[in-house]
């Protein structure tokens, strides 16, 4: 009788592997067990954060210090970091320019909610970088992207956002939903929503420009929201044409394209747009834009802000619906300088590439050997294994290819061997701290962990 098999793997060898690396790390970090429990009481659940639960873990590790691309946690072990705050410090941790520029402001000031000398010198590097965009800041992409459609559907006076299946923007309602059986419905597991969120998005397939197309011929699409490759599932790359596609139906349609880049700004400098000659009407970024600190921007084109100019001056005075109080304050301004000036630089840039490069590489060297039926997708310095054959082509066929009970164990055990990826999916990033002796003990431990379960 044959083995029951999960990814290509016999699921009893995946079983017994999973427990003994979970009874290993449980073993090797009695000091942040304790402090867990000791501490936990005062927090939901034990954490500061509730999805902080859905690292695969036993416990988590506290952290004790981090800097470059690597973490040590309280029980003293050193950890090479692939998952940089899952693009949060893609950069690195607490890169030298940005903590010079945050020791220095805090002597003057933490916030005041009036503008800097150091915030428009922002605004002329974040055109520099990106585009010719007339920018806003905000403290979060999901802000971003809110601020982004009250905008888009303010110009267009229509009510619904276009996004595709399987999609994250971050936790905004009106991005909340899902395709089943070809209708748009609310994202399964949404807590305390009462809200009919399909009133105002339609979902789609990736890379389905026809169905797009049917989409967008309703007229009540104000704005396409879409990151440039999907990220936050396994990955999804664009079919050749897509995007060119999508700029002529949202122009013909009149519906406003919105490129989120808060994790494809991985593609280079200047983000995928820049780097694949993409016209957004609209581009938002988040996570390491500030180096770290918690800041997001928004842009839009000179003829959408010449439309919102016009729409803002025939509204009622009150309550506009975007920004918050401690957005574009100073501390975020000296950061995105720092940032933009001397950290997300040309040079960093072409050694995460070639980083990024060895590691894809290397991966898909030891699936080869062990003949298992995953693939390896990269873009720019961000890597993923799927434990699934690809390439993949929409957001259903990225949800199929999960394996919560495979991917669950290798983490664990590649934290074990010293290595750490993000914990929602198999994603790693490459730094330009980032060492080739790190890359290669990655490679090395995701090495040995197929040996033993193809063996």
């Amino acid at each position: 009788m044959s083995q029951p098999m999960i990814a290509g793997l016999q699921t009893d060898r995946l079983t017994a592997f999973a427990a003994r690396e979970a009874k290993r790390y449980a073993q090797s970090r009695p000091k942040s067990a304790a402090a867990l429990a000791k501490g936990a009481g005062a927090f939901l659940n034990g954490v500061p954060m509730h999805w902080m639960r859905d690292w695969p873990m036993p416990h988590l590790p506290l952290v004790a210090k981090a800097k470059g691309a690597r973490i040590t946690d309280i029980d003293g072990f050193g950890i090479d970091d692939f998952c940089l705050g899952d693009t949060g410090s893609m950069f690195g941790h607490s890169p030298k320019p940005v903590a010079d520029a945050i020791r220095k402001q805090a002597r003057n000031g933490l916030t005041y909610m009036l503008p800097t000398v150091a915030a428009l010198k922002a605004g002329r590097l974040l055109t520099d970088h990106f585009g010719a965009f007339r920018w806003q800041i905000a403290t979060t992409a999901t802000d971003a992207n809110r601020f982004a459609l009250r905008v888009a559907r303010a110009v267009t006076g229509r009510a619904k956002v276009l996004v595709f299946n399987g999609c994250y923007h971050g936790t905004l309602d009106d991005t909340m939903v899902e395709l089943v059986d070809g209708q748009t419905v609310n994202r399964a597991g949404l807590v305390g929503q009462v809200q009919d969120l399909t009133l105002g998005a339609v979902v789609c397939e990736f890379n389905d420009l026809a169905g797009v197309e049917a989409a967008l011929a309703k007229g009540d699409v104000a704005a396409i929201l879409t990151e440039p490759v999907m990220t936050n599932s396994c990955m999804v790359l664009p079919d050749v044409g897509f995007h060119d596609g999508l700029r002529a139906l949202t122009r013909r349609y009149g519906a406003l394209l919105i490129m989120d880049e808060t994790h494809t700004i991985s593609s280079g400098l200047g983000g995928y747009t820049r780097a694949h000659g993409l016209s957004p009407d609209m581009f938002v970024v988040g996570k390491c834009v500030a180096g770290g600190m918690p800041t997001a921007v928004w842009g839009m084109t000179d003829e959408v802000a010449a439309r919102f100019t016009a729409y803002d001056a025939t509204r009622p005075p009150g309550h506009s619906g975007m920004g918050t109080t401690l957005s574009a304050n100073p501390m975020q301004f000296v950061c995105l300088v720092a940032t933009l000036s001397d950290v997300m630089t040309k040079d960093a840039y072409a050694h995460m590439e070639k980083g990024a490069k060895r590691l894809a590489a290397g991966l898909e060297k030891a699936i080869t050997a062990y003949g298992a039926p995953w693939h390896v997708v990269r873009v720019g310095a961000r890597v993923e294994f799927i434990c699934a054959p690809g390439p993949l082509k929409n957001g259903a066929e990225a949800a199929a290819s999960h394996q919560p009970q495979v991917e669950a164990a290798l983490h664990t055990a590649l934290l074990n061997r010293g290595c750490l990826i993000a914990p929602f999916h198999n994603m790693m990033l490459v730094s330009p701290a980032t060492k080739p002796r790190q890359i290669d003990r990655l490679v090395l431990a995701f090495d040995e962990i197929l040996s033993e379960l193809f063996a």
